[in-house]
């Protein structure tokens, strides 16, 4: 990996929300609703976020009915080294356990 792409990714997961959101994405897919809900943001901020890490091709996609799930990219060439990374934060489950007691309809 270049210096460079490693700085741009390792900036891009110091934001504490998209740490948090990709270290969620560890655990579970989710929807931007269940981020919303997680994080107490509006729909947009969240959307900016998920995007972010999608461009920088760390999370994928997928659509089930009408909603886009989002979830690690596991094929990514970063991906062996952002699982070390997230390997020294603790579970988000707690916060799964709080948040999500809502549905996307």
């Amino acid at each position: 990996m270049e210096i460079e792409r490693g700085a741009v990714l390792l900036k891009l997961l110091g934001d504490r929300t998209r740490l948090s959101m990709f270290k969620i994405l560890e655990s579970r897919d989710c929807c931007v609703c269940e981020f919303t809900a997680i994080f107490e943001m509006s729909q947009p901020a969240v959307s900016q976020h998920i995007r972010k890490l999608k461009d920088a091709g760390l999370v994928t996609e997928s659509r089930k009915s009408q909603w886009i799930y989002y979830s690690l990219n596991k094929e990514s060439e970063f991906y062996p080294l952002m699982q070390d990374i997230l390997s020294h934060f603790p579970s988000q489950e707690e916060n799964l356990k709080n948040s999500l007691q809502i549905t996307c309809d």
